[in-house]
């Protein structure tokens, strides 16, 4: 059974930083591509970033120069350092993954976390 836990949520300061962890087992993770996802109060989920089993990061235009996304495969892990945040960046991030690799629709994915939340708020 395909497992993905996301931590490191909380509250932090515009313009301070936080690193989200993605601790994912019941697949061979290495082979598969891993995505951030993640919904604000009252929006629908946005596509944030993601690294194919390669290693290639992609990132969506509203987190690039500011987040970096990063794995682990011998622990299994996914990362998202996200650094200079914003009160928009407030969230909850899901980690995810799919059977096809490369950018998709989040329709297409078929295996979510279940959420750690972001606040940035004075």
């Amino acid at each position: 059974e395909v497992q993905l836990q996301a931590s490191g949520g909380g509250l932090v300061q515009p313009g301070g930083s936080l690193r989200l962890s993605c601790a994912a087992s019941g697949f061979t993770f290495g082979s598969y591509d891993m995505s951030w996802v993640r919904q604000a109060p009252g929006k629908a989920r946005e596509w944030v970033s993601l690294i194919n089993s390669g290693g290639t990061p992609y990132y969506a235009n509203s987190v690039k120069g500011r987040f970096t996304i990063s794995r682990d495969n011998a622990k299994n892990r996914l990362y998202l350092q996200m650094n200079s945040l914003k009160p928009e960046d407030t969230a909850v991030y899901y980690c995810a993954t799919r059977e096809g690799s490369g950018l998709a629709r989040l329709s297409e994915y078929d295996y979510w976390g279940q959420g750690t939340l972001v606040t940035v708020s004075s």
